[in-house]
């Protein structure tokens, strides 16, 4: 195995089924997982490119790399998806990019907040220590009522938990004692 496997053998992430948004209800552990009140800590739907523009300004979306139509189309996907398997969200936080904004508020309209723990380092690598320690609070402290969705970016979830998500993608989480255990995936 290379270092990064071996990491990630190590701290278990690489158990835990991948599974897709056409499954049915009760037909899958991913879902239920979310029913229990689980952590889906989801990557911003398709947004062309990688990174940001230069000179790319937090409160000004047009100097921003944002969704496309398919990645609209993804995010009202992801949405439907708990709305169709009757998954009580709980909370939704999201980074202040607006990729992510757009991606949780087409998901889950009127239940976005944002959260800096979630904002991207990828421009700015050394707020990585930081950033996931805060995000890493956030996701053990969440007792519910219903599921955690987060929205944020691939830095971020890599950083939490050694794996590389596909835009839309979700790492499913739950909470064991004072560690986050991987329940699974939610491939768009």
């Amino acid at each position: 195995m290379t270092p990064a496997l071996t990491r990630r053998a190590a701290l278990g992430l690489l158990a835990g089924p991948a599974t897709g948004w056409a499954a049915q209800p009760g037909d899958d552990p991913a879902w239920e997982v979310l029913r229990q009140g689980g952590i889906a800590l989801f990557r911003h739907a398709q947004a062309p490119g990688g990174g940001d523009p230069p000179g790319m300004r937090l409160g000004a979306c047009e100097t921003q790399r944002n969704l496309d139509e398919t990645g609209r189309d993804q995010a009202r996907r992801i949405g439907a998806a708990f709305r169709s398997r009757g998954i009580a969200v709980g909370a939704v936080l999201a980074s202040a990019w607006c990729r992510t904004r757009e991606t949780a508020e087409l998901a889950f309209p009127g239940a976005v907040r944002l959260e800096p723990a979630f904002d991207s380092f990828f421009g700015n690598r050394a707020a990585e220590p930081e950033r996931t320690a805060a995000a890493r609070r956030i996701l053990l402290g969440w007792e519910g009522p219903g599921a955690l969705v987060a929205v944020t970016h691939q830095v971020n979830i890599t950083a939490l938990t050694g794996l590389f998500p596909a835009s839309g993608e979700a790492m499913l989480l739950r909470r064991q004692g004072a560690a986050l255990q991987p329940a699974g995936r939610l491939l768009p």
